[in-house]
């Protein structure tokens, strides 16, 4: 990544915020909610709508937060991430999620012509084997067709797709029902596989390494019980296992043949990777169609993000609000709270996207940051979160802005319900800016107000809404990494424990790496 050496608490307008945090602290913001701000405050793009006008800021807050990001390394980093230039420094890979979206006029304009043909040929795998499935023609052993599929996978290898098909149910196969494992703990699998007939059942197994232990010990799980059930020898070799990689040698070692292998580059993030062939479960869910709608609203949002100014741009709106309550009001979490339930996953994908990206201390040079990074992202679905953590929201010593994520109609709900659901996901962002202050009311039913919300509207939840959702935050993401000039690519942080845990399971009872206090916990578990 270029410009190392950016130094974002040296800015002039950085300072100038600082001054500005001191004043904004004593403002009362519901005064300042008259038409104007509402109007003014508020942005469309790729099918989203956005309403910002309750945070705390006011037009001489966003404009320098707007200059700010102007002064810095942004643009350039936009574009180098855009042409493919090797931005995760520490790995020495391009960035190129967006690629999977673009079109290849415009991947060709960016001098990424092999790239575009080799994501031709991905996508043409994913429609052609999906095809297969959903039309009764991918047939296990004995004859049958695939009515069960089984993603194994962690990580974005499990979230992405998840999210996805929950996400878009409505437009799911009648027929064909998709399941997701991530977790090494055993009951999930065993439980699901109670529950399946072996002759009718497809398993995925989704790693970009193919070394992912938790992973390969559910596949050789599944396996297992292939080989109990159906008496299969070599179960990965039979048409009842798929792969999904970045490393097509590793998984032909384990057995799955080169035919039934699905591939995607190592310039993919696996918490970006539902766009690639890693989205091989939406595909066989939606269908291959609306698997491409969804490329098609993550591509939209892709072009307003390169091209909007940044007064106008909705993930670099939605970055500076963050880095405003981060670094100036020392707001230390985010709360995400979708008013659809069909997105109750989204919370979670948000957490590894934003954690795993920009939970880091160090800067692209290899210095200490000098400013906070990334917050902590938490949430659930709206109503259920009024009746859990809300009164933490409205009365807590804990400053959290909040993102509301509605819809404008809901084709699987009903009138009634979803009015009552929009009206709640509405009164609960003006409570939080408004409160409520009483002489006439004890201490405890007063509501401070002063807290900040973003309202996120998608007119309907479909494939393309939701392509635009997650590229929006995928976006903001990358905004707030290039301004803390950290590599949001990269994932070092994850690794040491699970070296630990390979070493503890490979060595047994040398526990010498480990602290006395792990050490008695072993010996207590009779290790």
């Amino acid at each position: 990544m270029t410009s190392e050496k950016f130094d974002i608490t040296a800015a002039r307008q950085w300072l100038r915020l600082k001054s500005l945090a001191a004043s904004a602290g004593k403002m009362k913001f519901a005064g300042l909610l008259d038409r104007e701000r509402a109007t003014s405050y508020q942005l469309e793009a790729a099918g989203l709508y956005l309403d910002y006008s309750r945070n705390l800021v006011t037009d001489e807050i966003l404009d320098t937060l707007t200059e700010l990001a102007e002064s810095s390394p942004l643009a350039t980093h936009r574009e180098a991430m855009f042409r493919g230039e090797a931005i995760n420094t520490t790995e020495q890979r391009p960035v190129l999620h967006a690629a999977l979206r673009a079109r290849t006029e415009e991947l060709r304009a960016d001098g990424l012509d092999d790239l575009a043909a080799g994501i031709t040929v991905q996508k043409q795998r994913i429609r052609e084997v999906s095809d297969r499935i959903r039309a009764g023609e991918w047939l296990g052993i004995t004859g049958k067709p695939v009515r069960d599929v089984v993603n194994l996978g962690i990580g974005g290898s499990d979230l992405g797709p998840k999210l996805a098909c929950e996400a878009l149910k409505e437009f799911a196969h009648e027929r064909i029902r998709c399941h997701f494992l991530s977790n090494v703990d055993g009951e999930p699998i065993h439980s699901l596989l109670r529950e399946l007939d072996p002759e009718t059942t497809l398993v995925i197994v989704s790693s970009k390494s193919f070394t992912t232990q938790e992973t390969l010990l559910n596949a050789k799980t599944a396996a297992q019980w292939f080989r109990d059930r159906l008496g299969i020898v070599n179960p990965f070799a039979s048409p009842h296992f798929i792969g999904v990689t970045a490393a097509p040698a590793r998984a032909m070692q384990a057995g799955i043949p080169e035919q039934q292998l699905l591939l995607f580059g190592d310039w993919v993030g696996g918490r970006y990777s539902l766009w690639s062939s890693i989205g091989l479960t939406i595909s066989i869910s939606t269908g291959y169609d609306n698997f491409a709608r969804m490329l098609e609203g993550a591509r939209s949002m892709d072009r307003h993000f390169r091209t909007a100014p940044a007064e106008r741009n909705m993930p670099v709106i939605l970055a500076l609000l963050g880095l405003w309550y981060a670094n100036f009001l020392e707001a230390e979490s985010h709360a995400v709270i979708p008013y659809c339930e069909r997105l109750l996953q989204l919370p979670f994908y948000l957490q590894q996207l934003d954690m795993e990206s920009n939970g880091k201390s160090v800067t692209v040079a290899g210095e200490q940051v000098r400013q906070t990074t990334g917050p902590i992202v938490w949430g659930l679905t709206g109503a259920n979160g009024q009746h859990s953590f809300f009164q933490l929201l409205h009365q807590g010593t804990h400053l959290i802005p909040v993102d509301f994520i509605g819809l404008g109609e809901d084709a699987l709900s009903s009138p009634r319900h979803h009015r009552v659901l929009l009206a709640n996901m509405v009164a609960q962002s003006a409570a939080l800016m408004q409160g409520r202050q009483s002489d006439k009311l004890p201490p405890w039913r007063i509501y401070p107000g002063n807290r900040p919300s973003n309202v996120l509207l998608l007119d309907r939840l479909t494939p393309e809404s939701f392509g635009a959702l997650i590229a929006l935050y995928e976006h903001k993401v990358f905004v707030q990494g290039s301004l803390w000039n950290i590599n949001s690519f990269d994932q070092w942080g994850v690794e040491l424990g699970k070296e630990l845990a390979r070493e503890l399971l490979d060595i047994g009872n040398d526990q010498g790496q480990l602290d006395a206090g792990a050490r008695y916990l072993l010996d207590r578990l009779r290790w």
